[in-house]
């Protein structure tokens, strides 16, 4: 596992809620934006010394190495994650699940109830 992750995964407070890795991939998952960018960005934590270091040995090889990186902002309420006959995976994981019966048997019941 990537020192990065174990250093968010003793750290509660940062908004760090869980990720999921595979291949070459890494997905996290974060209370806020916000609480991302503060980790991001504090000197005194793993990442900012890697990205600095990263982008210096990397320099103008950017057509050779690159970084694929991407940022959603999810308004609470306004997501699902449907899983069935497996564990939790990914946001589920993260957070919490709730079993989808009743009201919550479709989408929109999902959805609306939030």
């Amino acid at each position: 596992m990537p020192r990065m992750i174990k250093e968010l995964q003793g750290r509660l407070e940062s908004g760090f809620l869980g990720h999921i890795m595979s291949t070459g991939v890494i997905v996290q998952y974060w209370r806020s934006f916000e609480q991302l960018e503060a980790y991001a960005r504090n000197h005194d934590q793993l990442h900012w010394p890697a990205w600095v270091d990263f982008n210096r040995r990397v320099g103008g090889s950017r057509g050779d190495v690159g970084i694929w990186h991407e940022t959603f902002k999810v308004r609470a309420g306004e997501y699902e994650c449907v899983y069935s006959g497996m564990p939790s995976f990914g946001l589920a994981k993260a957070t919490a699940s709730v079993d989808a019966v009743g009201g919550l048997e479709t989408a929109r019941g999902r959805l609306e109830a939030k």
